[in-house]
């Protein structure tokens, strides 16, 4: 099979432009050297990229990825001090609070796609995620045509829901959609058998059987809504934080850890079917994501 490696690179480039550069800021890197101050947007459930622990502090991969971008602003800005902000966002709020300049990134768990970059723009990838359905096994859900004339839930704002929301006009399935405000909502409703199937990317859908109280009962499914996408961390348009010329050292720009921590995130697939998560497992979720990824089993291969 033939795997390329996804390097989350981020915005090195943006931040290692010259002294020149630095006199001529303007938007968000203006904003965030006039203020002192950045603001990082994050997912309460968004597990294992952007989550609350048990002090409901944001953690998790994207939220360090974050945290780097943010060392790195503050030494391309030469500022002593840079307040470090932090906003809940959802899945239908994370777009508009950073069009609006609420939040200057998004930390969470957000696919890159042209419809969003009409909007905004993305760092590097860091992940690929394809959009799959979690059920009970004992509903015995084997394919999507399974869920006709079924409920299914997916989390408002998301791609998820419009693939959902396609495929159900395009194969005349008469599912009913149950939006939900946040995944943990939408997970929750398939607990409770209020629907039999909740559609997500899949690294999000195992993360949460791990974290169920019964991870034994559910299954991901083979059947893909998309074929893999990438994640990225959010940002305003083509913002000073994106643009820019190289980095002479990028490894002391994210320090020796990060850096590595970088270059093993993940290796995808070229199919829906071949989703491999290779390691994401710092920040705070390492034996959630572990379990996460034996739970898949072939919803991953």
């Amino acid at each position: 099979m033939k795997h390329r490696q996804i390097i989350g690179c981020l915005v090195a480039t943006a931040l290692c432009a010259g002294p020149a550069a630095a006199q001529e800021l303007t938007g968000t890197l203006k904003n965030i050297k006039d203020t002192g101050a950045i603001t990082l947007g994050f997912r309460d459930s968004s597990i294992p990229f952007s989550y609350l622990d048990d002090n409901q502090k944001p953690i998790g991969y994207a939220m360090d990825i974050c945290y780097k971008i943010v060392d790195a602003v503050k030494k391309e800005l030469k500022l002593d001090k840079l307040e470090v902000k932090l906003n809940p966002v959802t899945s239908s709020t994370r777009i508009p609070l950073l069009a609006n300049g609420t939040i200057d990134l998004e930390c969470g768990s957000t696919t890159n796609n042209a419809e969003r970059q009409k909007q905004i723009a993305y760092t590097n990838t860091h992940f690929l995620t394809a959009s799959r359905y979690v059920t009970k096994k004992a509903g015995k859900i084997n394919s999507i045509d399974d869920l006709k004339g079924k409920s299914v839930v997916s989390t408002a704002g998301t791609t998820n829901i419009k693939q959902l929301t396609e495929a159900n006009g395009a194969r005349s399935l008469n599912i009913n959609i149950i939006p939900a405000k946040d995944h943990a909502e939408a997970f929750l409703m398939v607990e409770t058998d209020r629907a039999v199937a909740f559609v997500m990317d899949d690294i999000l859908l195992a993360s949460l059987i791990a974290g169920s109280k019964a991870p034994d009962d559910y299954v991901i499914s083979k059947d893909a809504f998309s074929k893999p996408e990438p994640y990225g961390i959010m940002l305003q348009g083509r913002s000073r934080l994106q643009e820019g010329g190289r980095c002479r050292d990028r490894g002391a720009l994210y320090g020796r850890r990060g850096a590595e921590d970088l270059r093993q995130v993940v290796h995808a697939e070229d199919s829906a079917e071949g989703i491999e998560p290779q390691r994401a497992d710092r920040f705070g979720a390492q034996e959630r994501i572990r379990q996460a990824v034996g739970l898949a089993g072939s919803g991953f291969v």
